[in-house]
Protein backbone atom coordinates (compact mmCIF):
# COMPACT_ATOMS: atom_id res chain seq x y z
CA UNK A 1 0.00 0.00 0.00
CA UNK A 2 0.78 3.78 -0.18
CA UNK A 3 1.73 3.67 3.67
CA UNK A 4 3.05 7.12 4.38
CA UNK A 5 2.60 8.55 1.05
CA UNK A 6 -0.83 8.97 1.68
CA UNK A 7 -0.60 13.06 2.51
CA UNK A 8 1.58 13.61 -0.65
CA UNK A 9 -0.86 16.15 -1.82
CA UNK A 10 0.73 18.50 1.35
CA UNK A 11 4.47 17.43 0.37
CA UNK A 12 7.12 19.71 0.32
CA UNK A 13 9.62 19.65 -2.79
CA UNK A 14 13.07 19.34 -1.41
CA UNK A 15 15.33 17.49 -4.17
CA UNK A 16 13.82 20.00 -6.99
CA UNK A 17 12.21 22.81 -4.98
CA UNK A 18 10.30 25.68 -7.01
CA UNK A 19 13.20 28.09 -6.04
CA UNK A 20 13.88 30.37 -9.43
CA UNK A 21 17.54 30.24 -10.61
CA UNK A 22 18.80 27.04 -8.31
CA UNK A 23 21.13 26.45 -9.87
CA UNK A 24 22.89 29.72 -9.17
CA UNK A 25 25.61 29.38 -6.22
CA UNK A 26 24.55 32.37 -4.31
CA UNK A 27 20.66 31.55 -4.62
CA UNK A 28 21.67 27.94 -3.55
CA UNK A 29 23.52 29.40 -0.73
CA UNK A 30 20.66 31.60 0.52
CA UNK A 31 18.66 29.07 0.46
CA UNK A 32 20.67 26.54 3.09
CA UNK A 33 23.41 25.25 0.63
CA UNK A 34 26.35 23.45 1.92
CA UNK A 35 25.49 24.02 5.59
CA UNK A 36 25.27 20.48 5.31
CA UNK A 37 28.63 20.02 4.83
CA UNK A 38 29.99 23.08 6.94
CA UNK A 39 28.00 21.29 9.78
CA UNK A 40 30.26 18.05 8.96
CA UNK A 41 33.56 19.93 8.82
CA UNK A 42 33.27 22.36 11.35
CA UNK A 43 31.34 20.52 14.47
CA UNK A 44 32.32 18.12 16.76
CA UNK A 45 28.75 16.49 16.41
CA UNK A 46 29.78 14.88 12.74
CA UNK A 47 32.98 12.74 11.87
CA UNK A 48 33.57 10.54 9.10
CA UNK A 49 31.70 6.98 10.98
CA UNK A 50 28.61 9.08 12.20
CA UNK A 51 27.99 10.76 8.67
CA UNK A 52 27.99 7.20 7.41
CA UNK A 53 25.50 5.70 10.41
CA UNK A 54 23.46 8.80 10.04
CA UNK A 55 22.77 7.50 6.13
CA UNK A 56 22.49 4.26 7.56
CA UNK A 57 19.87 4.91 9.94
CA UNK A 58 17.84 7.51 7.09
CA UNK A 59 17.50 4.00 5.32
CA UNK A 60 18.09 5.59 1.59
CA UNK A 61 18.28 3.44 -0.86
CA UNK A 62 20.13 3.75 -4.35
CA UNK A 63 18.14 5.33 -6.42
CA UNK A 64 20.16 4.26 -9.89
CA UNK A 65 17.72 1.23 -10.41
CA UNK A 66 19.33 -1.73 -7.74
CA UNK A 67 17.77 -0.36 -4.61
CA UNK A 68 20.84 -1.26 -2.22
CA UNK A 69 21.15 0.26 1.08
CA UNK A 70 23.81 3.08 0.07
CA UNK A 71 24.96 3.63 4.16
CA UNK A 72 25.80 -0.12 4.20
CA UNK A 73 27.73 0.25 0.65
CA UNK A 74 29.83 3.17 2.10
CA UNK A 75 30.42 0.45 5.10
CA UNK A 76 32.11 -1.64 2.38
CA UNK A 77 35.19 0.32 1.67
CA UNK A 78 38.59 -0.72 3.63
CA UNK A 79 40.07 1.26 5.89
CA UNK A 80 41.55 4.67 4.83
CA UNK A 81 45.14 4.14 3.73
CA UNK A 82 47.61 6.91 2.87
CA UNK A 83 49.71 4.96 0.52
CA UNK A 84 46.29 3.69 -1.07
CA UNK A 85 44.12 5.87 -3.13
CA UNK A 86 40.32 5.56 -3.26
CA UNK A 87 37.69 7.52 -5.35
CA UNK A 88 33.88 8.08 -5.42
CA UNK A 89 31.97 7.83 -8.97
CA UNK A 90 28.62 9.84 -9.22
CA UNK A 91 26.48 7.68 -12.10
CA UNK A 92 25.01 10.09 -14.20
CA UNK A 93 25.52 8.25 -17.23
CA UNK A 94 21.19 7.60 -17.59
CA UNK A 95 20.55 5.92 -20.43
CA UNK A 96 17.84 3.92 -19.68
CA UNK A 97 14.63 4.46 -22.25
CA UNK A 98 11.81 6.36 -20.23
CA UNK A 99 14.40 7.36 -17.45
CA UNK A 100 15.41 11.45 -17.70
CA UNK A 101 15.48 12.38 -13.74
CA UNK A 102 19.02 12.96 -13.36
CA UNK A 103 19.31 15.44 -15.80
CA UNK A 104 16.91 17.31 -13.69
CA UNK A 105 18.80 17.79 -11.09
CA UNK A 106 21.47 18.63 -12.89
CA UNK A 107 20.13 21.15 -14.22
CA UNK A 108 17.92 22.80 -11.65
CA UNK A 109 20.03 21.47 -8.33
CA UNK A 110 23.69 21.23 -9.73
CA UNK A 111 25.16 22.38 -6.39
CA UNK A 112 23.49 19.52 -4.20
CA UNK A 113 25.37 16.73 -6.06
CA UNK A 114 28.61 18.12 -5.43
CA UNK A 115 27.46 18.80 -1.61
CA UNK A 116 26.41 14.84 -1.12
CA UNK A 117 29.53 13.56 -3.46
CA UNK A 118 31.47 15.77 -0.82
CA UNK A 119 30.02 14.36 1.93
CA UNK A 120 30.21 10.71 0.71
CA UNK A 121 33.76 11.67 0.31
CA UNK A 122 34.02 13.04 3.86
CA UNK A 123 32.55 9.73 5.05
CA UNK A 124 34.89 7.36 3.52
CA UNK A 125 38.05 9.76 3.80
CA UNK A 126 38.23 10.14 -0.20
CA UNK A 127 40.20 13.00 -1.59
CA UNK A 128 38.78 12.42 -5.15
CA UNK A 129 35.37 11.80 -7.00
CA UNK A 130 34.22 11.49 -10.90
CA UNK A 131 30.86 12.41 -12.01
CA UNK A 132 30.77 10.27 -15.22
CA UNK A 133 27.75 12.09 -17.41
CA UNK A 134 26.29 10.27 -20.55
CA UNK A 135 28.10 12.22 -22.95
CA UNK A 136 24.78 13.03 -24.91
CA UNK A 137 24.12 15.95 -22.14
CA UNK A 138 26.12 18.06 -23.59
CA UNK A 139 24.92 21.00 -22.54
CA UNK A 140 24.18 19.65 -18.98
CA UNK A 141 27.81 19.32 -18.43
CA UNK A 142 28.70 22.63 -19.69
CA UNK A 143 26.06 23.80 -17.29
CA UNK A 144 27.84 21.26 -14.22
CA UNK A 145 30.91 22.04 -15.18
CA UNK A 146 30.57 26.23 -15.12
CA UNK A 147 28.70 25.77 -11.44
CA UNK A 148 31.67 23.29 -10.31
CA UNK A 149 33.89 26.24 -10.98
CA UNK A 150 32.33 28.30 -8.98
CA UNK A 151 32.19 26.12 -5.86
CA UNK A 152 35.67 25.46 -6.07
CA UNK A 153 36.45 29.50 -6.20
CA UNK A 154 34.22 29.61 -2.71
CA UNK A 155 36.70 26.64 -1.02
CA UNK A 156 33.18 23.99 -1.54
CA UNK A 157 35.57 22.38 -3.34
CA UNK A 158 39.40 21.44 -3.23
CA UNK A 159 42.03 21.68 -1.10
CA UNK A 160 41.30 22.12 3.08
CA UNK A 161 37.47 22.79 2.16
CA UNK A 162 35.34 25.43 4.78
CA UNK A 163 39.11 26.03 6.32
CA UNK A 164 38.69 22.27 7.12
CA UNK A 165 42.13 19.99 7.27
CA UNK A 166 39.68 17.92 4.63
CA UNK A 167 40.38 18.16 0.81
CA UNK A 168 38.66 16.23 -2.20
CA UNK A 169 38.37 17.05 -6.02
CA UNK A 170 35.40 16.37 -8.32
CA UNK A 171 36.24 15.31 -11.77
CA UNK A 172 33.66 15.72 -14.33
CA UNK A 173 33.81 12.71 -17.44
CA UNK A 174 31.97 12.87 -20.20
CA UNK A 175 30.99 9.49 -20.69
CA UNK A 176 31.22 7.14 -24.20
CA UNK A 177 28.04 7.48 -25.05
CA UNK A 178 27.02 4.10 -24.83
CA UNK A 179 23.77 2.34 -22.47
CA UNK A 180 26.84 -0.07 -21.01
CA UNK A 181 28.23 2.20 -19.44
CA UNK A 182 25.46 2.96 -17.01
CA UNK A 183 26.12 -0.60 -15.26
CA UNK A 184 29.18 0.66 -12.65
CA UNK A 185 32.16 -1.57 -13.76
CA UNK A 186 31.28 -0.43 -17.33
CA UNK A 187 31.62 3.06 -16.09
CA UNK A 188 34.83 2.21 -14.63
CA UNK A 189 36.80 0.60 -17.52
CA UNK A 190 35.34 4.04 -19.67
CA UNK A 191 36.65 5.76 -17.21
CA UNK A 192 40.28 4.31 -17.71
CA UNK A 193 40.24 5.20 -21.31
CA UNK A 194 39.31 1.06 -21.83
CA UNK A 195 36.53 -0.07 -24.04
CA UNK A 196 33.19 -0.51 -21.95
CA UNK A 197 33.36 -4.13 -20.73
CA UNK A 198 31.95 -5.62 -17.75
CA UNK A 199 33.99 -6.31 -15.14
CA UNK A 200 33.32 -10.21 -13.60
CA UNK A 201 32.60 -9.96 -10.13
CA UNK A 202 33.86 -10.74 -7.38
CA UNK A 203 35.84 -8.45 -6.87
CA UNK A 204 33.61 -5.86 -6.32
CA UNK A 205 34.49 -2.20 -7.20
CA UNK A 206 35.05 -1.27 -3.24
CA UNK A 207 37.93 -3.76 -2.84
CA UNK A 208 38.80 -2.94 -6.97
CA UNK A 209 37.46 -0.33 -8.54
CA UNK A 210 39.25 2.64 -10.53
CA UNK A 211 42.41 1.49 -12.07
CA UNK A 212 42.18 -1.19 -9.28
CA UNK A 213 41.75 1.27 -6.72
CA UNK A 214 38.80 0.81 -3.69
CA UNK A 215 36.17 2.89 -5.76
CA UNK A 216 32.30 3.40 -4.57
CA UNK A 217 29.88 4.32 -7.35
CA UNK A 218 26.17 5.88 -6.38
CA UNK A 219 23.38 7.54 -8.55
CA UNK A 220 23.01 11.38 -9.22
CA UNK A 221 19.81 11.22 -6.93
CA UNK A 222 21.34 9.10 -3.98
CA UNK A 223 23.96 11.49 -4.01
CA UNK A 224 21.47 14.61 -3.60
CA UNK A 225 19.69 12.90 -1.14
CA UNK A 226 22.86 13.39 1.60
CA UNK A 227 22.83 16.46 2.63
CA UNK A 228 19.16 16.76 3.35
CA UNK A 229 19.92 13.64 5.54
CA UNK A 230 22.45 15.18 7.42
CA UNK A 231 21.08 18.65 7.75
CA UNK A 232 17.20 17.49 8.59
CA UNK A 233 17.74 14.53 10.01
CA UNK A 234 17.84 10.45 9.36
CA UNK A 235 13.86 10.46 11.13
CA UNK A 236 12.86 13.07 8.51
CA UNK A 237 13.99 11.10 5.97
CA UNK A 238 13.03 7.81 7.40
CA UNK A 239 9.61 9.14 7.99
CA UNK A 240 8.81 9.88 4.25
CA UNK A 241 7.19 7.49 1.91
CA UNK A 242 7.06 3.92 2.06
CA UNK A 243 9.30 1.81 4.85
CA UNK A 244 10.87 -0.45 2.75
CA UNK A 245 12.80 2.30 0.72
CA UNK A 246 11.35 5.91 2.38
CA UNK A 247 12.32 9.78 1.29
CA UNK A 248 11.72 11.22 -1.43
CA UNK A 249 11.58 9.89 -5.20
CA UNK A 250 12.02 11.50 -8.46
CA UNK A 251 9.09 10.02 -10.77
CA UNK A 252 9.65 10.62 -14.49
CA UNK A 253 6.45 10.24 -15.96
CA UNK A 254 6.40 9.61 -19.84
CA UNK A 255 4.12 8.59 -22.72
CA UNK A 256 -0.10 8.98 -22.95
CA UNK A 257 -0.62 11.36 -19.87
CA UNK A 258 -1.63 14.86 -20.19
CA UNK A 259 1.40 16.10 -18.23
CA UNK A 260 4.08 14.39 -18.73
CA UNK A 261 7.61 15.28 -16.74
CA UNK A 262 9.41 14.76 -13.49
CA UNK A 263 7.81 14.95 -10.31
CA UNK A 264 9.40 15.16 -6.88
CA UNK A 265 7.16 13.12 -3.88
CA UNK A 266 7.90 10.49 -1.29
CA UNK A 267 7.74 6.96 -2.28
CA UNK A 268 5.45 4.62 -1.96
CA UNK A 269 2.51 6.73 -4.41
CA UNK A 270 0.32 4.93 -5.81
CA UNK A 271 0.66 4.12 -9.52
CA UNK A 272 -3.23 5.16 -10.39
CA UNK A 273 -2.44 8.77 -8.16
CA UNK A 274 0.38 9.34 -10.25
CA UNK A 275 -1.15 9.26 -13.25
CA UNK A 276 -4.76 10.51 -12.61
CA UNK A 277 -3.75 13.13 -10.46
CA UNK A 278 -0.13 13.93 -10.96
CA UNK A 279 0.23 13.40 -14.65
CA UNK A 280 -3.32 15.11 -15.55
CA UNK A 281 -5.10 11.58 -16.54
CA UNK A 282 -5.13 9.48 -19.83
CA UNK A 283 -4.40 11.32 -22.76
CA UNK A 284 -7.42 12.17 -25.16
CA UNK A 285 -9.70 10.96 -22.22
CA UNK A 286 -8.46 7.16 -23.50
CA UNK A 287 -8.46 4.10 -21.29
CA UNK A 288 -4.73 2.93 -19.51
CA UNK A 289 -3.32 -0.27 -20.90
CA UNK A 290 -0.36 -1.21 -19.24
CA UNK A 291 2.61 0.36 -17.60
CA UNK A 292 6.24 0.07 -17.42
CA UNK A 293 7.13 1.07 -13.75
CA UNK A 294 10.63 1.72 -13.74
CA UNK A 295 12.39 2.20 -17.03
CA UNK A 296 12.63 -0.48 -20.23
CA UNK A 297 14.20 -3.26 -18.70
CA UNK A 298 11.39 -3.76 -15.90
CA UNK A 299 8.25 -6.20 -16.41
CA UNK A 300 5.41 -4.43 -17.70
CA UNK A 301 2.01 -4.17 -16.11
CA UNK A 302 -1.60 -4.48 -17.67
CA UNK A 303 -4.06 -2.03 -16.41
CA UNK A 304 -6.20 -4.44 -14.29
CA UNK A 305 -2.82 -5.25 -12.11
CA UNK A 306 -2.12 -1.80 -10.93
CA UNK A 307 -4.91 -1.59 -8.76
CA UNK A 308 -3.93 -0.95 -4.91
CA UNK A 309 0.03 -1.07 -6.20
CA UNK A 310 2.24 1.31 -5.21
CA UNK A 311 5.68 2.53 -6.44
CA UNK A 312 8.13 0.59 -3.91
CA UNK A 313 10.03 -2.43 -4.38
CA UNK A 314 7.96 -4.87 -2.28
CA UNK A 315 4.52 -3.56 -3.69
CA UNK A 316 6.00 -3.88 -7.28
CA UNK A 317 7.14 -7.73 -6.55
CA UNK A 318 4.20 -8.77 -5.63
CA UNK A 319 2.48 -7.34 -8.44
CA UNK A 320 4.87 -8.63 -11.13
CA UNK A 321 7.72 -6.04 -11.38
CA UNK A 322 10.17 -3.95 -10.12
CA UNK A 323 11.07 -0.17 -8.91
CA UNK A 324 13.78 -0.09 -11.07
CA UNK A 325 14.55 4.44 -11.82
CA UNK A 326 10.76 4.61 -11.09
CA UNK A 327 10.56 5.93 -14.94
CA UNK A 328 6.83 5.38 -16.12
CA UNK A 329 5.87 4.78 -19.31
CA UNK A 330 2.46 5.11 -19.57
CA UNK A 331 0.87 3.31 -22.70
CA UNK A 332 -3.20 4.00 -23.79
CA UNK A 333 -5.74 1.16 -25.09
CA UNK A 334 -4.51 2.33 -28.81
CA UNK A 335 -1.21 1.11 -27.70
CA UNK A 336 0.43 -1.71 -30.50
CA UNK A 337 2.19 -4.40 -27.70
CA UNK A 338 4.04 -6.02 -30.41
CA UNK A 339 5.35 -2.48 -32.15
CA UNK A 340 6.42 -1.51 -28.73
CA UNK A 341 8.40 -4.50 -27.54
CA UNK A 342 10.17 -4.33 -31.30
CA UNK A 343 11.40 -0.75 -30.26
CA UNK A 344 12.83 -2.26 -26.71
CA UNK A 345 14.38 -5.39 -28.37
CA UNK A 346 16.17 -3.09 -30.94
CA UNK A 347 17.29 -0.92 -28.25
CA UNK A 348 18.92 -3.58 -26.08
CA UNK A 349 20.36 -5.20 -29.69
CA UNK A 350 22.13 -2.12 -30.27
CA UNK A 351 23.13 -1.43 -26.61
CA UNK A 352 24.53 -4.67 -26.02
CA UNK A 353 28.78 -4.63 -25.47
CA UNK A 354 28.94 -8.19 -27.50
CA UNK A 355 31.22 -9.61 -24.60
CA UNK A 356 28.84 -12.17 -23.07
CA UNK A 357 27.30 -14.74 -26.44
CA UNK A 358 23.77 -15.15 -24.42
CA UNK A 359 23.63 -11.50 -25.04
CA UNK A 360 25.44 -10.58 -28.14
CA UNK A 361 23.47 -13.04 -30.13
CA UNK A 362 20.62 -13.72 -27.92
CA UNK A 363 19.53 -9.69 -28.50
CA UNK A 364 19.76 -10.00 -32.26
CA UNK A 365 17.56 -12.57 -32.33
CA UNK A 366 14.73 -11.47 -29.75
CA UNK A 367 14.58 -7.99 -32.25
CA UNK A 368 14.68 -9.91 -35.67
CA UNK A 369 11.69 -12.28 -34.58
CA UNK A 370 10.08 -9.74 -32.73
CA UNK A 371 10.36 -7.40 -36.23
CA UNK A 372 8.73 -10.76 -37.69
CA UNK A 373 5.79 -10.84 -35.90
CA UNK A 374 5.06 -7.27 -36.24
CA UNK A 375 5.55 -7.48 -39.70
CA UNK A 376 3.00 -10.15 -40.45
CA UNK A 377 5.57 -12.84 -40.85
CA UNK A 378 5.31 -14.71 -37.43
CA UNK A 379 4.17 -17.77 -36.30
CA UNK A 380 3.14 -19.24 -33.20
CA UNK A 381 6.03 -21.21 -32.52
CA UNK A 382 7.92 -18.10 -32.61
CA UNK A 383 6.19 -16.83 -29.29
CA UNK A 384 7.84 -20.08 -27.88
CA UNK A 385 10.99 -19.35 -29.16
CA UNK A 386 11.30 -15.77 -27.82
CA UNK A 387 10.33 -17.33 -24.18
CA UNK A 388 12.77 -19.96 -24.54
CA UNK A 389 15.06 -17.52 -25.92
CA UNK A 390 14.75 -15.37 -22.54
CA UNK A 391 15.21 -18.53 -20.50
CA UNK A 392 19.23 -19.03 -22.03
CA UNK A 393 19.27 -15.41 -21.63
CA UNK A 394 18.43 -14.91 -18.36
CA UNK A 395 21.54 -14.87 -15.43
CA UNK A 396 23.84 -16.38 -17.96
CA UNK A 397 25.55 -12.72 -18.33
CA UNK A 398 28.41 -10.43 -16.98
CA UNK A 399 26.36 -7.79 -16.33
CA UNK A 400 22.23 -7.54 -16.23
CA UNK A 401 21.81 -6.33 -19.80
CA UNK A 402 20.84 -10.02 -20.89
CA UNK A 403 18.42 -9.75 -18.25
CA UNK A 404 17.28 -6.20 -19.06
CA UNK A 405 16.43 -7.60 -22.26
CA UNK A 406 14.43 -10.35 -21.76
CA UNK A 407 12.26 -9.24 -19.31
CA UNK A 408 10.70 -6.94 -21.03
CA UNK A 409 9.82 -10.05 -24.00
CA UNK A 410 8.76 -12.29 -21.27
CA UNK A 411 6.84 -10.38 -19.65
CA UNK A 412 4.69 -8.48 -22.71
CA UNK A 413 4.71 -11.58 -24.60
CA UNK A 414 2.91 -13.64 -21.62
CA UNK A 415 0.68 -10.37 -20.52
CA UNK A 416 -0.58 -9.49 -23.49
CA UNK A 417 -0.46 -12.93 -25.57
CA UNK A 418 -3.25 -12.28 -27.95
CA UNK A 419 -1.84 -9.29 -29.36
CA UNK A 420 0.89 -11.00 -30.75
CA UNK A 421 -1.08 -14.22 -31.62
CA UNK A 422 -3.35 -12.07 -33.99
CA UNK A 423 -0.34 -11.28 -36.10
CA UNK A 424 1.23 -14.10 -36.68
CA UNK A 425 -0.30 -15.51 -40.22
CA UNK A 426 -3.47 -16.85 -40.10
CA UNK A 427 -2.72 -19.85 -41.84
CA UNK A 428 0.04 -20.93 -39.32
CA UNK A 429 -2.25 -19.72 -36.40
CA UNK A 430 -5.12 -22.30 -37.77
CA UNK A 431 -2.59 -25.51 -38.26
CA UNK A 432 -1.33 -24.61 -34.58
CA UNK A 433 -4.89 -25.08 -33.18
CA UNK A 434 -5.66 -27.98 -35.47
CA UNK A 435 -2.66 -29.79 -33.93
CA UNK A 436 -3.07 -28.97 -30.46
CA UNK A 437 -7.12 -30.27 -30.90
CA UNK A 438 -5.17 -33.62 -31.93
Amino acid sequence: MASKAGDWRNYERVLLPPVKDLHRLDVFENHGGYDALRQALTTEKWNPSSVTEEVKKSGLRGRGGAGFPTGLKWTFMPPANPDIPRFICCNADESEPGTFKDRQVMEYNPHRIFEGMILAGYAMTIKTAYLYVRGEYADWITHMERELEKAYAKGYVGKNIMGSDFSMDIVIHKGAGAYICGEESSLMNSLEGKRAYPRIKPPFPAQKGIWNYPTTINNVETFAHVPLILSRGADWFSSIGAPSSPGPVLYGISGHVNRPGVYEYPSGMLISDLIDHVAGGMRGGKKLKAVVPGGSSVPVLRADMIDGVAMDPDSLREAGSMLGTAGMLVMDEDTDMVSFLRRITRFYHHESCGQCTPCREGTGWLENIVTRIDEGEGNMKDLDLLIDLCSQMEGRTVCALADAAAWPVRHTITRFREEFEAKCRPSLVATHVESAAV
